[in-house]
């Protein structure tokens, strides 16, 4: 599989931004882009280095063979059809109702949020990955391949090639990938289920720290491929 030539990032947000700072760290070229405008970005650009740039969604994704979407579920539909037309698309959104507004057919478990984004996007390659870590304990979790505490992020897409692709990307910035098979069974990845969030880190046991405290204390903790597989398969609907 060829390398990953330009990663688009759309979001500049926490998970964004931690992308892009794994992608840079791996010695990948990435192009950023947020819905307030590049200039906005500069801080952040600055941070990545001669290896980022900033520019517009629709510059951003022109630009990219690999688009990664770190935005919330909701702002997802408003990007255009055509411009991610033939392009590799990670799905790193998530569905919260509560903040994304009620979708009948996801609240009915009758598709997954990604096979939605496909079914607006039929030109792309849509596969989910990259979001059942969260922002603060992501960045902390790459390791070169063949480590024993190698982390493995579940993935899962209708397209071979396109999953491969995405094998290649998480390779190069420090993770395994567990194949959850087609895009309907990115559902064990989501939120509430075994693999998403909580098993990527391990609270404190000091009994004066409220919440936000215990999680933004907490250690990040490797998940293996065996073990994310594991939590994969327990996932029920």
């Amino acid at each position: 599989m060829d390398p990953v030539v330009m990663v688009g990032i759309v979001g500049s947000g926490n998970i964004g931004a931690g992308v892009a700072r794994m992608a840079t760290a791996a010695d990948l070229p990435v192009v950023v882009a947020n819905s307030r405008g590049p200039e906005t970005l500069d801080a952040l650009i600055s941070e990545l280095g001669p290896s980022a740039t900033a520019a517009t969604v629709e510059d951003a994704v022109a630009r990219a063979d690999l688009v990664v979407l770190a935005l919330p579920f909701g702002a997802s539909a408003a990007l255009p059809a055509a411009s991610l037309s033939g392009k590799v698309v990670i799905d790193a959104t998530n569905y919260y109702p509560d903040r994304d507004g009620h979708v009948p057919a996801l609240d009915a478990a009758e598709l997954t949020s990604s096979e939605l984004l496909a079914r607006q996007w039929p030109d792309a390659q849509v596969v989910k990955g990259l979001n059942n870590v969260d922002f603060l304990h992501l960045p902390m979790l790459p390791r070169p391949a063949g480590a024993d505490d190698r982390t493995a992020l579940p993935i899962a897409g209708d397209d071979g090639d396109a999953k491969a692709r995405v094998v290649t990307f998480l390779d190069a910035i420090g993770f395994d990938a567990l194949d959850l098979g087609a895009l309907a069974e990115g559902w064990r990845s989501q939120p509430g289920s075994p693999v998403y969030v909580t098993p990527y880190y391990r609270e404190s046991d000091e009994p004066d720290l409220d919440p936000r405290q215990r999680f933004m204390t907490a250690e990040p903790t490797p998940v293996p491929l065996e073990t994310a597989r594991a939590l994969a398969s327990e996932a029920t609907r």
